[in-house]
């Protein structure tokens, strides 16, 4: 690329002088030559590895994970031109450092560009003036279609100004100078607000990290960079230790987590909903009857899979005589439960299942002498004997995991044995007409209940693979034998059990499709959080046995009430090692908005953590009649070229570019410059109402709009 690459407009003509810009342009175009380059590298060893010969096993395995590895940094070096870089910082003594989304060196070695999550960055995000960190100047870009359409300088030291060239705009003075015009509280935010995100990001994976802020603090933004910066920067989360999981409250969240973390340099992060972490939750509705939802996230309720489960591992207490044409064997009681406490500690049910057998197998075989019998006569006979089979179903039975807690709702007799703490007319109300009519509030215990007992398939696939090996095990021996019978040399120096074995191809084996989701996850990440159940929780924690988690919500958006500190909720789940960090200054919402919305939430929550806004937008909150809906748009998409609206509460009578419609429950997480609000009182009553009433208001970053009945 040889054209400039600042581009601004004419009110900002004096930024591009070629003074303040000529140490940019250079550099800029290095990196769109250091691209090219790297994208014509990787180009041809994608191609070399995709000619490599497909192989089987590992040797597959390996050549699929280096394509996938090539394609992944391809992606992320053909998604960025110039506006790979983020800024540069100018140390007091020291030639000046650029930081991008990601690192970048040229055929020479020359370091570009160094990744935002190195330490040698960490300035650029937390050096203030205050503590500037060794800094004598910071320059920040703003790109639109690959080229700066302005840029901000900061100077840290009267040198670093004289030195740096900084063009100082009334916005970017402000910035540098802390703004004398402003109250002390608004000098000390712009002083520190950016370096306490940036102690957020980067704070260790250890134990779990509260990130609580109101709305418009940034909390998605510094959860979506923490995110990237632990895979990058943390050694515990690395590649096979079990990555990074990312929990949003729904689609349009992830979708925009999806679009965001790209951009950050990182495309490893698994992200899902909470209802996607279970099969039935595709289809899962939301419980309505607000006593059967609070039973249902009781924790308690997860605990009841354990004697659910152990119900079908009670061994029988009767003796069962297994006839054989040898003599009738006694499976005694004591024999029973011998067999049954084979099963390996923690091993899911349905897959102890197997070893449960073979124990029974022995003991019966243990009873006769091998010199009567021959053990491998006596052990077919055993497996093929019908009545040992039927008798072992019935005591061992393969149990799937929606049919276990489809008979909690339907058999009172087993909820009270698996629940005892539940009073009869609770037990009562959890009964319903068709047990398998999933909502949400069923999610953890058919999660809880799927991984106790495992998959019932399993002992069928393990069969069939022993089936499959043994048969290419027969095969390989034939192999071997004629190579032996044809007197081969190394053949005969080989052992034919060891070369059998070895010839023999696991790659045949069905194998079932993995489940990503079902981890275990080295770090979790877990947005709108004040929303979870006590028994939502056990599904995040059944994932991440390390107990590493970044908490980030808010309990003045909490639907249900969150009447507990956070460190009481998290503790009582079974959270450990908890720190807190707070949010407190929004700096997306304008005061305006915020004036109209801090009354709504105190109404219902007194103590709410209600955050300061930083701006005044100068554009007040607008009111009027639902029948100004589409006027209301049009006029607002024709005097901005830019931007996105959002309407909750209703939908536009036409589509129209630009512009949303969403639900409270679906815009939580999200920002847009405008928001319109249709028939806020209807949203509902008590706290509920108050939230989403609250969260709706506080979307907008330059304009809201309230439409009545």
């Amino acid at each position: 690329m040889t054209d400039s690459a600042f581009n601004l407009p004419p009110d900002l003509a004096a930024k591009a002088d070629p003074r303040l810009t000529a140490d940019d342009e250079r550099h800029f175009a290095a990196v769109s030559r250091a691209l090219d380059e790297h994208v014509a590298a990787l180009d041809d060893r994608l191609a070399e590895e995709r000619r490599k010969p497909g192989g089987r096993g590992q040797a597959a395995l390996d050549r699929d994970l280096e394509v996938h590895r090539l394609s992944a940094r391809r992606r992320a070096l053909s998604r960025y031109g110039r506006d790979l870089c983020l800024g540069r910082i100018v140390p007091a003594h020291g030639a000046p450092v650029y930081i991008g989304r990601f690192g970048l060196t040229d055929s020479d070695g020359r370091r570009l560009l160094v990744d935002w999550r190195a330490p040698a960055a960490e300035p650029f995000f937390a050096a203030t003036h205050t503590t500037p960190m060794g800094l004598a100047s910071r320059r920040r870009y703003r790109w639109t279609d690959g080229r700066v359409t302005d840029y901000w300088d900061e100077a840290f030291t009267p040198e670093g100004l004289a030195t740096s060239h900084a063009a100082l705009d009334d916005q970017s003075a402000f910035i540098a100078s802390l703004g004398a015009s402003r109250s002390p509280r608004m000098r000390d935010v712009l002083a520190t607000i950016q370096a306490d995100q940036d102690a957020i990001i980067r704070a260790d994976s250890t134990g779990a990290l509260i990130v609580d802020g109101g709305p418009g603090t940034g909390k998605t933004v510094v959860a979506l960079h923490r995110a990237a910066y632990l895979i990058y920067a943390d050694p515990a989360l690395g590649a096979g230790r079990g990555g990074v999981l990312f929990v949003g409250p729904h689609q349009p969240y992830l979708d925009y987590v999806g679009d965001v973390l790209p951009s950050l340099g990182e495309e490893s992060v698994q992200t899902c909903m909470l209802r996607s972490l279970v099969a039935e939750g595709a289809d899962a509705g939301v419980e309505t009857h607000e006593a059967v939802a609070r039973l249902k996230a009781d924790a308690r309720m997860v605990d009841a899979i354990e004697p659910a489960v152990a119900f079908y591992e009670e061994p029988p207490r009767k003796t069962l005589l297994v006839d054989t044409p040898w003599a009738d064997l006694p499976l005694t009681a004591a024999d029973w439960t011998e067999a049954f406490a084979s099963a390996e500690p923690g091993a899911p049910h349905n897959e102890a299942r197997d070893q449960v057998w073979e124990t029974v197998l022995d003991i019966l075989a243990d009873k006769v002498d091998e010199e009567v019998v021959p053990p491998h006569l006596l052990r077919r006979a055993l497996e093929q004997n019908a009545g040992l089979r039927h008798a072992f179903q019935r005591a061992w039975p393969l149990v799937d995991a929606a049919v276990l807690v489809a008979d909690l709702w339907s058999v009172p007799a087993y909820l009270r044995r698996c629940a005892p703490w539940l009073s009869a007319a609770e037990v009562a109300l959890l009964q319903r007409a068709d047990p398998r009519a999933w909502t949400t509030a069923d999610l953890p215990l058919l999660d809880a209940a799927r991984r106790r007992l495992g998959d019932p398939q399993a002992s069928r696939r393990r069969r069939g693979h022993e089936r499959t090996l043994a048969a290419e095990r027969e095969y390989m021996g034939e192999v071997v034998e004629r190579f032996k019978e044809a007197g081969d040399e190394l053949m005969q120096w080989l052992d034919g059990e060891d070369l059998r074995n070895s010839l023999v191809d696991e790659a045949v084996l069905e194998r079932p499709d993995p489940d990503v989701l079902a981890g275990p996850f080295a770090h979790v990440i877990v947005d709108e959080a004040q929303e979870l159940t006590d028994a939502e929780w056990r599904m995040l924690l059944a994932r991440c046995p390390s107990r590493s988690f970044t908490v980030v919500g808010d309990r003045a958006q909490a639907r249900r009430g969150f009447t507990e500190s956070w460190e009481q909720r998290l503790k009582r789940v079974g959270l450990r090692d908890i720190r807190l960090a707070s949010l407190t200054v929004n700096y997306r919402t304008p005061a305006e908005v915020m004036a109209e919305a801090e009354p709504v939430i105190r109404a219902a929550l007194p103590d709410a953590n209600v955050p300061t806004s930083l701006r005044e937008s100068g554009v007040p909150v607008r009111r009027g009649r639902t029948g100004e809906l589409d006027a209301v748009l049009d006029e607002w998409l024709a005097g901005h070229a830019e931007g996105v609206a959002v309407v909750i509460g209703a939908s536009p009578s036409t589509p129209r570019p630009r512009v949303r419609a969403l639900t409270p429950e679906t815009v939580k997480g999200l920002e847009f410059d405008l928001v319109v609000l249709v028939d806020p009182d209807r949203f509902g009553e008590g706290i509920a109402g108050a939230v989403d009433r609250y969260v709706s208001m506080t979307r907008a970053t330059q304009q809201l709009v309230v439409l009545t009945s």
